[in-house]
């Protein structure tokens, strides 16, 4: 591990040419990196009898695992994206070449350092490799606790410097290199909710590329600062901020912890099914995102995992656990994160997700994107006539939020229609809907008996409300931050610690009143109490109520679509209407000084 590695010695400034001075001849195998390496030793160490033979195969030795720990990183992108038991034995060797090669150059620095020259960057290169290893195993097992393992190997090389002498070589290859590693540290850094050291990050980020930029002609240099902006709206994407008594921002997490969702109570009947698979797709136009992760697929993916381990204590060194330290069963469900997706490339991942979906397992798709309209009418109401919601294609975006067909005959090709998830309804199905045409999805059919839920989005919001679109959907935030949300809609922008903290505390006991009248309730449908087994699916049950109950009272939330709707439908008078909700709802406005956005006497409104 990184932790336990000295503090390397400075290399010699004198590095072998590398290939200078060699005369053409005809075409032979390509000599290996490790035979340039021992010729460059003897070239510049004088006689070949001179250099010990032990420095000799040291040197041989780290040339062929550092072309083998290549030849497997870049292996890895051939790998298939989906399916989770293709890829394991290959990451698990390149796993064990970069846990060798970093011992390796840790345990023979100096004779590295006199007889290779070995650069401090070369160094910062294997490491940020195996921080990109963990990233990656990360996104493959969604086991949170890898990303810690990304975060030590990262951290490491800032501490470390091992990038500070990039900036004094003519080489504009070795700071882009640079400049991409702090991307992949932000981005760790930012699934990790470290947004003081994102913040440290982007500050020196900034001042690289000014550097990169005026040293070299560069035609990247738009790209680069479209990075920081888009990094910077993403870290200001909440609507509320939560506040020490020194005005100092509290930096919370969404991840589910051990107290998180409403522990079901004992002699409840609910179904014992157990979230394994969830496809989380962004193709929202015109919303904050972060390397092809939009703010909605951030707090989706956040919500459906718990506050991350460290592994140092369960690992000794970078790679795959032996079976036997294995976890027992997998914390988190397996997740494909989907940025804007073609219909065949969302397809493709839903079915390998459909294929290797365990018993008594749920399959939850999460949709955040642009509403797909049908134009004209249809003489029938199937479930390819509601239009759906967008997936990608080359054509240009008309009329801003609604895509509409060109040929009244014929349905939207770059669509997902609610008929496309037929197929997937015979295995337990969760499907959340955020798009202006969440409604398609409503007229959904269980054809199959299979247990299946649809949580829809409002339409449209009031117009009274400020636009946040652009920093991420309401609906989702519910779902991911439902304190937050209220805040945003009773019209705060900012909460001091202690009352955010008490406020968190009632909306729990909030939470376990609403699975109570859930559990309790005589006409609800059975497919909502066979998901509530799932910690993540109850957590999003109860959040989805609370954000339809709070709708629902809130004064300029009148009109139907701006309410959130679901398949099968809850029953109103025992859940999203209930007085006993109600009542509490309006404790927590009056808790933060807020009722008169609430209406006190929803009921007879209606």
């Amino acid at each position: 591990m990184v932790r336990g590695a000295r503090q390397p010695q400075q290399p010699r400034s004198r590095l072998a040419p590398r290939l200078t001075g060699t005369v053409e001849k005809p075409p032979r195998k390509r000599k290996s990196r490790t035979e340039f390496a021992l010729q460059e030793i003897m070239s510049s160490g004088g006689a070949e009898d001179d250099i010990p033979q032990g420095e000799r195969k040291t040197v041989t030795d780290f040339c062929y695992l550092l072309d083998k720990s290549k030849q497997l990183f870049n292996g890895l992108r051939d790998l298939p994206q989906y399916g989770q038991k293709q890829w394991q034995s290959y990451f698990g060797r390149t796993f064990d070449v970069y846990t060798k090669l970093w011992k390796f150059q840790q345990q023979h620095r100096q004779v590295l350092d006199n007889r290779y020259g070995l650069k401090r960057w070369q160094i910062g290169e294997i490491a940020s490799k195996i921080g990109q290893l963990y990233y990656h195993y990360y996104l493959r097992t969604s086991e949170t606790s890898y990303l810690n393992e990304a975060f030590s190997f990262y951290s490491a090389i800032r501490q470390r410097s091992y990038y500070s002498q990039v900036n004094k070589e003519d080489r504009p290859e070795l700071v882009v290199k640079k400049l991409r590693y702090y991307a992949r540290f932000i981005v760790v850094c930012l699934l990790l909710n470290k947004m003081d050291v994102v913040k440290d990050l982007v500050k020196e980020l900034s001042d690289e590329i000014e550097d990169y930029t005026h040293r070299f002609n560069t035609e990247d240099q738009v790209e680069w600062n479209l990075v920081l902006q888009e990094v910077a709206a993403f870290i200001e994407a909440d609507p509320v901020m939560v506040l020490n008594d020194d005005n100092t921002i509290v930096i919370t997490s969404n991840r589910l912890a051990e107290t998180g969702a409403p522990l079901l109570e004992q002699g409840m009947i609910v179904g014992q099914l157990s979230l394994a698979d969830a496809l989380i797709i962004g193709n929202c136009n015109n919303q904050v995102k972060f390397s092809e992760l939009t703010v909605d697929m951030f707090r989706m993916l956040q919500a459906l995992e718990r506050e991350p381990m460290n592994l140092a204590s369960q690992m000794n060194k970078p790679g795959m656990q032996d079976s036997a330290d294995k976890p027992t069963r997998r914390e988190n469900p397996h997740k494909y994160l989907l940025y804007k997706p073609t219909f065949s490339q969302l397809y493709t991942f839903l079915a390998a997700s459909f294929k290797e979906l365990p018993a008594n397992s749920v399959l939850l798709i999460y949709l955040s994107a642009t509403g797909v309209f049908p134009t004209g009418r249809s003489d029938s109401e199937g479930p390819y006539d509601f239009g759906g919601v967008l997936t990608n294609s080359n054509r240009d975006i008309i009329n801003g939020d609604a895509i509409h067909k060109r040929n009244q005959s014929h349905k939207e090709m770059h669509c997902l229609h609610p008929g496309d998830l037929y197929p997937f309804t015979r295995k337990p199905l969760f499907i959340i809907v955020d798009s202006s045409n969440s409604v398609a999805y409503k007229n959904f059919t269980n054809l199959f008996g299979q247990p299946l839920v649809c949580l829809l989005s409002p339409t449209a919001y009031p117009k009274a409300l400020q636009d946040q679109s652009q920093r991420g959907s309401l609906f989702t935030l519910f779902l991911n931050n439902p304190l937050m949300a209220f805040l945003f809609v009773s019209g705060l922008s900012s909460m001091r610690r202690g009352l955010w903290e008490k406020c968190q505390e009632y909306l729990r006991k909030i939470n376990r009143d609403i699975a109570q009248l859930l559990t309790h309730s005589r006409s609800i449908d059975q497919a909502f109490l066979q998901f509530f087994g799932d910690e993540f699916l109850r957590l999003l049950l109860t959040r989805f109520i609370f954000c339809s109950a709070t709708m629902r009272m809130h004064k300029i939330f009148r009109e139907t679509r701006n309410y959130p709707e679901s398949y099968p439908q809850l029953p109103r008078d025992e859940t999203v209407e209930n007085p006993h909700l109600q009542k509490h709802i309006l404790e927590l406005a009056s808790i933060l000084d807020v009722r008169n956005v609430f209406l006190e006497n929803t009921i007879d409104d209606y």
